[in-house]
């Protein structure tokens, strides 16, 4: 099957930034919301991309022109019966998701495949709202679209090959990189980052570091990574991050617990960059006095642990033991796993001044799965069982694969 006509549901940032994509690759795209302001947002936000581009000499205002008339936006399904594809980017709320496809089953053809830009839901579920699950497929861009080269495809147990071939290759016409990753809950990457993210947390609320201090340590002059994890959270929104910390905590237990700190900024309403107001104070991204008046409260309330040690690798190895486990479980493959954190969330590891990319699988192999070993070994008896080592790892450092030392690891080298 061919992509001819796309359409997007929900005009958000990401709905925005698909429907921009789109058009980039010459297709014609309908974008549909429930809200003429967040139509004109949307549009808004296309516009400002192109002229970005026509102002940096990459595109002539005709070009721009051109791409623009190839959007309609509305506020109805007209038009909806001879796309190709729909890509619902609409609030991670499955009861909203499930609305959504019920509607589009009565208004597109038979053969319109039906993809979700969830972060995290489960495709099946959605799927089971529709009369076509097996023209259903979580197809996950990543924030900006725009700029983020990498695509998770996600089938459900339901989705047929014809599907997964076309929204591949419909990806790879976008100029994105597709990953295809076996269904679980936060699918690869936001099932990697997670632990990171909410490790960063815990030891903050725990008094081990400041949000400035874990930054700098985890940033470019630090561990390597293109921001700190306190900005990235601040820049992706921490509505996103709670609910999708959340989501993950009630499907993997123990070891992605959210930390406390994550609901009282969530109530608090501190949900980033976009509202002025997130880990840091903005505009400017200065130190928040009202974040620490709520680790404080945590603290005084005896609700968190008090006194512990900051370190990178308290962020990083919980990170990697995720990335082992999905290797272990199926979920993608060890190149893809490493070109996914590498293209999706820019990782990358400062190696005596020099930015090298590197995901987490090189990464563990670099530094010797032995050591790795000792490290997560070290943590679990320091922090309890979220550091606890996978399986696999164990089997291998048992099995002498270390990793780059003995040219076997979780890949093989011949240098």
């Amino acid at each position: 099957m061919y992509i001819f006509k796309a359409a997007v549901v929900g005009a958000g940032a990401m709905g925005g930034g698909i429907a921009q994509v789109i058009t980039y690759a010459g297709l014609p795209v309908i974008v549909k919301d429930i809200d003429e302001k967040q139509l004109e947002l949307a549009r808004k936000h296309v516009e400002g991309i192109y002229q970005s581009r026509v102002n940096k000499g990459k595109m002539t205002p005709g070009q721009m022109e051109e791409k623009l008339g190839l959007i309609e936006y509305t506020l109805t399904y007209d038009g909806f019966d001879d796309v190709d594809i729909v890509i619902e980017a609409v609030p991670e709320n499955m009861k909203i998701k499930q609305a959504v496809f019920k509607e589009l089953d009565e208004v597109c053809n038979p053969d319109c495949i039906f993809a979700s830009n969830t972060s995290a839901l489960s495709i099946s579920e959605m799927a089971s709202a529709t009369k076509r699950p097996h023209k259903v497929i979580g197809m996950h861009f990543f924030n900006p679209a725009h700029v983020m080269k990498l695509v998770e495809i996600i089938p459900s147990s339901e989705t047929d090959q014809d599907t997964i071939d076309t929204v591949e290759q419909f990806a790879q016409e976008l100029r994105k990189i597709p990953v295809i990753v076996q269904e679980c809950p936060g699918f690869l990457v936001n099932r990697l980052l997670m632990p990171y993210l909410n490790e960063a947390v815990i030891a903050l609320q725990e008094g081990a570091a400041t949000t400035e201090e874990i930054d700098a340590a985890m940033g470019r002059e630090g561990f390597g990574w293109p921001m700190g994890p306190f900005t990235l959270m601040d820049m992706l929104g921490n509505d996103v991050c709670y609910h999708v910390g959340e989501y993950l905590s009630s499907k993997y237990g123990d070891r992605m617990e959210a930390a406390a700190l994550f609901k009282e900024i969530f109530d608090a309403g501190r949900f980033g960059e976009k509202v002025g107001a997130g880990w840091y104070d903005y505009p400017g991204g200065g130190h928040s006095a009202a974040v620490d008046e709520l680790i404080k409260k945590l603290q005084e309330e005896g609700k968190v642990k008090t006194g512990t040690k900051f370190s990178v690798d308290r962020l990083m190895m919980p990170m990697l033991n995720e990335a082992f486990m999905c290797v272990e479980e199926g979920i993608a493959n060890v190149n893809d796993i490493d070109m996914a954190c590498i293209a999706g969330i820019g990782m990358q590891v400062n190696k005596d001044g020099e930015l090298v990319r590197m995901g987490p699988l090189e990464y563990a192999d670099e530094l010797g799965l032995d050591v790795v070993l000792e490290k997560l070994q070290a943590l679990e008896k320091e922090f309890g069982p979220r550091f606890k080592p996978a399986d696999i790892l164990v089997k291998k450092v048992k099995a002498g694969e270390l990793g780059k030392k003995t040219k076997r690891g979780f890949k093989e080298y011949t240098v």
